[in-house]
């Protein structure tokens, strides 16, 4: 029998304070001691149901990250189970004390096809995976007495055209609040004025009156900075002679301190409402003072100009599915910002609030992404299904919940959809665009269109404020001259397809190998795409264009273009070329391992000295003897030397108005690559050490080199955080590489490596950035992969000390580290 009396009684001992009249806000987790399984039972949802044998577990929770893969899961999503029914089922009590109060759940996302029972009642249902919603479960509590809520989860084969993950893989959250209160997402905070001096700062509450009980009410908003020091406040009367009410108070901050990408600094505004002056509730929301403008002249924040850097990221989290985990996310973000990165692309739906908090956090920008599809589908269960009853509630919500972030720069009504083609497209796209507007009149809305010249022609671009284009480099200097008041920038750009570490020679055409890897020298792409070079080109030689967002900026699970199917990605037989299984696109594979092309970004998107230098070089059983050397540097010049001996300085960028390759003819794959944004040379192999130097204004700024390995030899670990939070939810990523004797790295190793944890800590997953392998992410053992593996632990909710890890592995040195949680 599962125990489930530590979680009812943390609900008791946290929700018997206070009187009814005096209540304020709680808003608790709800992700503690949930029971778990996938059946078709439809007994399940009933209050009397036999869970005693079910799995229990803590939320957020992806059930098809644990596997096991099999090609008839399809390739396209992945190879993992993510479609069958399953159930997650909460035992709970509520205080008697709170009679009277109202009591709602918040889910940030369920993927997908939920419904909600309450004690055997069923009190919603929502198709939507990507959005969150809250539901009043007031009238189906029994107060003082057991609980039950039970969320049925349904989701499809093809929902998608990735892996989307499956289950409750958002966080939950149970709130009590008095019937009196400020509606959820019920602020909306702008700020019309901004200098040096003052700050005029708009917010509007929205105010909702249960019961419609009778008082005198007032709505007081406190502005506070981060040090927590009240910076303004406003107290105002409200009328809530109705349900629903709605009040704008305007407050002045002084000396503003402006919210930008080197200086992310956030506001807090908290609005409390009064009863006949005493506090009832209680209702923060984060925001930053910043100014956005877009023009034929670029982008500008707070007056400077600033290039869009940016990629698209989508949902999952690699090895650990798409369970929302705050430290995860975190160093996405972390990775992101090494290569240069200022913006991301929720490509094509709803982030996670997570993600969100951490943008305006971090100083990152944000196109919030609505739709991958309108009425048309891509796939057979996506969310045309459901667009006619529920595309403008689910678009109208997003808004609300995440207009209030300084990060997010405007918001995006699709992606490729279907309806670029078709006569009447604009028309859908006027109607999204108004509900943008009427809900957030401050950002400017944008689409990406991969049928560009369809969508002018259908009038469907010309809906939108600012014009994505799709793989369309070519088209810029057209559509700009054509239309004068556009503005345009890259919505999708490159996906160029690369395996970590892996360098076929000799350089041929784009093709697919019998290794399921694809080149990592940075040439090959889709029939459909190019390589980032080409981009560049049209960036610099157009800088009225805003910037890109390249595809993509981490590897994700599904769509594992160029197997699995043709390079068209909304046809082929996705089950073929088993077991490729995941992404190719990212600039950092799917353990967040930069390729090569992270430092080929790097080069072109940041200012700090670098030079990077490839491919690997241990060629001595190969067979080839000329190797195509490949630098990319933001210097300006960089010479080459083999065991010391110079192979002579090339410098970068020489002609930049050239366009890298003749574009018109790319799908003929050129054996060499001539770009200015890179260097190279073709070096006859010999073993040993080859070294790059790079120089700026003729002096010597950076060094870069790559040492022939010998044999395997031991295990080296490096965690990116020695000490962790005992709270079971962070994490400690733990780099796993394979060395010689002498601590070279080895890029060929393919060694099986096995994990020990003992102290407060679990596996959370282990992976390796090989799209073509089905070994499971939750596991205690990994190979490598090209010489280098993951492993990510989890520390256990209120459990401190050290933990220990140690690698090991057959005919090689062991090796031991410690974490500290505390």
């Amino acid at each position: 029998m599962v125990n489930k009396s530590y979680g009812i009684l943390l609900l008791i001992l946290i929700l018997s304070c206070d009187s009814i009249e005096m209540q304020e806000r709680h808003r608790i987790s709800f992700n503690d001691q949930w029971l778990f399984q996938k059946t078709d039972n439809p007994s399940a949802f009933k209050k009397n149901f036999d869970d005693s044998n079910w799995r229990s577990l803590e939320l957020p929770h992806d059930w098809a990250i644990e596997g096991p893969f099999k090609p008839e899961y399809n390739l396209r999503t992945g190879g993992l189970p993510i479609f069958g029914k399953a159930w997650y089922r909460k035992h709970f009590k509520i205080d008697t004390s709170k009679k009277g109060s109202l009591i709602t759940l918040e889910f940030d996302g369920i993927m997908n096809n939920s419904t909600i029972y309450i004690n055997g009642n069923k009190v919603y249902q929502r198709p939507n995976g990507y959005i969150g919603y809250q539901i009043d479960i007031t009238p189906y509590i029994s107060f003082g007495e057991n609980n039950l809520i039970v969320v049925e989860v349904n989701p499809e084969v093809l929902s998608a055209r990735w892996y989307p993950g499956a289950g409750i893989y958002r966080n939950v959250w149970l709130e009590i609040k008095n019937q009196v209160h400020i509606k959820h997402w019920g602020t909306h905070v702008s700020t019309p004025v901004i200098t040096q001096e003052k700050a005029e700062v708009t917010i509007e509450t929205k105010v909702l009156n249960e019961q419609k009980l009778k008082g005198d009410y007032q709505v007081k908003t406190s502005i506070y900075d981060l040090d927590n020091f009240e910076v303004a406040s406003i107290l105002s009367d409200i009328e809530l002679n109705k349900k629903e009410a709605s009040i704008i108070q305007q407050l002045e901050v002084k000396n503003p301190k402006l919210w930008d990408l080197k200086t992310p600094y956030l506001y807090k505004a908290v609005s409390s409402i009064l009863n006949n002056g005493t506090q009832i509730d209680t209702y923060s929301t984060t925001f930053g003072i910043r100014t956005i403008e877009f023009t034929r002249e670029g982008f500008f924040i707070n007056g400077r100009k600033e290039k869009i850097k940016g990629v698209c990221l989508h949902n999952d989290l690699g090895p650990l599915g798409s369970a929302v985990n705050y430290r995860a996310t975190q160093r996405q973000l972390e990775i992101m910002k090494q290569m240069g990165v200022n913006a991301i692309r929720t490509s094509h739906n709803p982030t996670s609030p997570e993600q969100l908090a951490l943008c305006d956090k971090m100083g990152i920008l944000v196109q919030a992404e609505a739709f991958d599809c309108w009425e048309l589908p891509k796939t057979e269960n996506d969310y045309h299904k459901y667009w006619d009853e529920w595309h403008e509630q689910d678009l109208r919500e997003m808004i609300k919940r995440d207009r209030n972030h300084p990060s997010i720069i405007m918001w995006s009504i699709g992606n490729e959809i279907r309806e670029q083609k078709e006569e009447n497209g604009y028309k859908i796209a006027k109607e999204l665009v108004n509900i943008c507007h009427q809900e957030d009149p401050n950002r400017p809305t944008t689409a990406g269109f991969n049928n560009l010249s369809t969508a002018i022609k259908n009038g469907l671009a010309n809906e939108v404020d600012l014009v994505g284009a799709n793989y369309k480099p070519t088209q810029y200097a057209d559509v700009l001259k054509d239309y004068q008041d556009w503005i345009v920038y890259g919505s999708e750009t490159a996906s160029t397809v690369s395996s970590r570490g892996v360098y076929h020679l000799p350089l041929k055409k784009y093709d697919k190998h019998e290794s399921l890897q694809v080149n990592s020298y940075d040439i090959n792409s889709p029939n459909w795409a190019y390589p980032p070079d080409i981009e560049f080109h049209f960036q610099d030689s157009l800088p009225n264009i805003l910037g890109e967002f390249i595809w993509t900026g981490f590897d994700y699970l599904g769509e594992p273009t160029p197997y699995g199917g043709k390079d068209n990605l909304t046809h082929g037989n996705w089950n073929t070329d088993w077991p490729s299984r995941s992404s190719y696109f990212g600039a950092v594979d799917l353990s967040g391992f930069p390729k090569d092309r992270f430092y080929l970004y790097q080069s072109q998107w940041t200012t700090e000295p670098m030079v990077h230098i490839l491919p690997h070089w241990n060629w001595e059983n190969s067979g080839i003897n000329e190797i195509p050397v490949y630098c990319y540097t933001n210097c300006d010049e960089v010479e080459l030397f083999l065991n010391g001996k110079s192979l002579g300085k090339k410098t970068k960028g020489i002609d930049k108005t050239k366009i890298p390759v003749n574009f018109g003819a790319w799908k003929e794959r050129p054996k060499y690559f001539d770009s200015p944004y890179r260097l190279n040379w073709n070096v006859k192999y010999e073993p040993g050490e080859l070294e790059v130097i790079a120089y700026k204004d003729g002096q010597e700024v950076k060094r870069n080199k790559i040492i022939t390995a010998k044999a395997p030899n031991k295990i080296e670990l490096k965690a990116d955080r020695n000490v962790i939070n005992a709270d079971g939810n962070d994490l400690s990523f733990i780099t796993v590489k394979i060395e010689d004797e002498n601590s070279v790295f080895c890029p060929l190793a393919d060694n099986k490596v096995d994990f020990k944890i003992s102290g407060p800590a679990t596996i959370a997953a282990v992976g390796n950035g090989n799209s073509a392998s089905t070994e499971p992410f939750q596991a205690n053992y990994r190979k490598a992969f090209n010489g280098l593996c993951l492993l990510v632990i989890k520390s256990k909710k209120g459990e401190t000390g050290d933990i220990t890890i140690e690698a090991s592995s057959k005919g090689l040195e062991s090796k031991t580290i410690t974490v500290i949680t505390n």
